[in-house]
């Protein structure tokens, strides 16, 4: 019954077609700047800062908060990271190394210019707010739409510089007549049996970090974590993710939820009465927080809480919910043994796709956009998985090389000739959320290719297979992927591993492998991504992602240790490896990661199948 379930979802868990409706005007976005200018100067406004997120800080918010993408044209289905900014005669978007060569494009002839937030001639965007308004001048922002966090440091920036700051300054409520409505999809239950955890269970651990950070209340509002803490998932609201919209506010006495009604049904209604979940509506919070008891000292994250929300709470606010993050974050036993059931699901997707590649490529009826379809429809024979964990990144020769590429009616090419190919993908299976990337050679790859694709996968494989002390970060182990490249005067600028969810987000904290300084532990149970890169701009892409579990090493006189597991399935393109700057062990890594790929999934493919996969997993050697 519940696989028949997840069938029915998926014609709801698409992505909104928002280039369709929102994105295929560019012409307008001069329109849009022109509109924006004259409310600002109606309001005395001299300066606003466009947030590209929604009141719960989700990186992909649903397309009613999607507006800076609408004002600006950058834009993708998985989100595009952006802040922008507009005076009387500036228009800039800051984004990430990730996006510069796609921001650089699609804001041609919108009025905006890209800006750098990181990477070489990066620009802080609140230094150039100091920098290029005057005294007495006035700064707004929707404050629904940033965190605390920022609103705190925005303030304080321009306070010191005699610049004020209005954060009730709602852009799109004024210029955007055609935004798409909140999104009203309906709710169902995540199996507990597949969870391994009941809602009560999860709530009760919840309260017991609330007390630990000495706060006797919470109000949980990013959205992933309040769809961990209920076991509640829907279809739609996120493109590519099964969380919703809505707020929890939890205390020894009461469960809240604040949801839209219409998103309810009598299973979900039961589910959480069983629980003693109470249903609010979602637009009641802010009055809800404003009348709580003095008394109650209510533990907010100032990260993920929004500013408007922060300004209407009438008790004592504590800031702090790391706790919170991290129950969400690290797996039990069960758990992960379903998510291994997941990728093994995904593996057998991932075999018939490149099977297809190698016999059809020469056919020159394949393109990119053609392959995210195939992709998407591999994935989804299996009754388990409701939707893809975000839209494929598929990248042909210089396409690899834009980092979050998105092939479009308009980019698309067909995949011809000799060159790399790169697919980043993953599914949403009700056992786990997966993420992979792969990077093949199609004809006969150069020596230029093959030792680029070697020092990313000496990277992966560093990593992989370090050993660290309990209490390690992240960010301590990042130059192990890195190094490599770093030695040759190379690099790549996004973050070497993120935390992956459990059929929730594919991105997900507190943890991360990166250059930035994040202060969460990895800690055993956590399931990280390891995907380092390189790209060469207008000739190749190149990345090898895994997902790796923290799990026990071994105790000594300096206390335990932890290690990886490499737990994705799928082969790593034999005809790209360069043996001869490999070490003995890296060549033993890939061979035994080889074995464990053909032992598990050989079982679950055809004879034809499991013959390709034989060659594809053959012991590499140096001769």
């Amino acid at each position: 019954m519940f696989f028949q379930t997840s069938l029915n979802l998926r014609s709801r868990l698409r992505p909104h077609n928002i280039k369709a409706k929102t994105f295929s005007m560019e012409k307008k976005n001069l329109e849009y700047l022109r509109l924006l200018r004259e409310t600002m100067k109606s309001h005395g406004i001299d300066a606003v800062v466009v947030s590209g997120t929604d009141p719960h800080q989700s990186e992909l918010p649903p397309a009613h908060w999607r507006g800076r993408e609408w004002l600006t044209g950058f834009w993708s289905e998985n989100g595009t990271n952006g802040t922008a900014v507009v005076t009387a005669d500036k228009a800039l978007c800051w984004t990430d190394s990730r996006y510069f060569i796609q921001a650089t494009d699609q804001l041609k002839g919108t009025g905006f210019s890209m800006m750098k937030e990181n990477g070489p001639d990066a620009v802080d965007l609140i230094d150039w707010l100091v920098e290029n308004l005057n005294s007495g001048q006035t700064v707004g922002i929707d404050g629904m739409t940033f965190s605390i966090a920022y609103a705190q440091r925005l303030e304080q920036e321009l306070t010191d510089n005699d610049i004020k700051l209005n954060d009730k300054f709602p852009i799109f409520d004024y210029i955007y007549p055609y935004r798409p409505q909140r999104p009203k999809n309906k709710l169902f239950v995540h199996d507990e049996k597949i969870v391994g955890e009941s809602a009560d269970s999860k709530i009760r651990r919840i309260m017991t970090e609330v007390k630990a950070e000495l706060a006797n209340a919470v109000l949980l509002s990013a959205l992933d974590d309040i769809a961990w803490a209920t076991n509640i998932r829907t279809a739609g609201d996120i493109n590519f993710s099964p969380i919703f919209v809505a707020y929890l506010y939890l205390d020894d006495s009461r469960r809240v939820l604040f949801v839209d009604e219409e998103k309810l049904t009598g299973e979900v209604t039961d589910f959480l009465a069983k629980y003693n979940v109470e249903i609010m509506p979602y637009d009641s919070v802010a009055d809800f927080v404003k009348t709580l008891p003095k008394e109650t000292r209510l533990l907010i994250d100032p990260e993920t809480t929004s500013r408007g929300l922060y300004d209407a709470i009438g008790c004592t606010p504590v800031f702090g919910g790391a706790g919170i993050a991290r129950l969400k974050s690290v797996k039990s036993d069960s758990m992960i043994a379903n998510f291994e059931t997941a990728l093994e699901k995904d593996g057998v997707a991932l075999t018939k796709f490149f099977m297809m590649v190698e016999k059809e490529h020469t056919s020159g009826k394949l393109t990119e956009v053609e392959l995210g379809k195939r992709l998407r429809a591999l994935r989804l024979a299996d009754p388990t998985c409701v939707d893809e964990s975000f839209a494929p990144i598929i990248g042909w020769n210089e396409h690899g090389a834009i980092i979050h590429y998105e092939a479009t009616e308009e980019t698309d090419v067909a995949i011809e000739g000799d060159g790399l190919l790169l697919v980043d993908s993953g599914g949403q299976y009700v056992f786990g959320t997966t993420d992979i990337t792969r990077t093949v050679a199609l004809g006969t790859p150069t020596d230029e290719q093959r030792h680029d694709f070697t020092l990313v996968l000496k990277g992966n494989i560093a990593l992989s297979m370090a050993k660290f002390p309990e209490g390690t970060r992240g960010g301590q182990l990042d130059v192990l992927a890195r190094q490599f490249l770093w030695n040759e005067g190379k690099a790549y600028f996004h973050g070497t591993g993120h935390g992956v969810g459990f059929f929730i987000n594919c991105h997900e904290g507190p943890q991360s492998i990166c250059t930035r300084r994040r202060p969460a532990p990895l800690e055993v149970g956590m399931i990280n991504s390891n995907e380092p890169g390189f790209y060469l701009e207008g000739k190749y892409g190149i990345r090898t992602e895994n997902l790796l579990v923290v799990e026990p090493w071994k105790t000594t006189e300096f206390g335990p240790f932890l290690q990886f597991r490499t737990v994705t399935l799928f082969p790593i393109d034999l005809s790209l490896i360069d043996t001869s700057i490999m070490t003995d062990d890296e060549i033993k890594w890939v061979n035994d990661y080889h074995n464990m790929v053909r032992d598990r999934l050989t079982p679950l493919l055809s004879p034809e199948e499991a013959e390709w996969m034989k060659d594809k997993t053959r012991t590499l050697s140096r001769s």
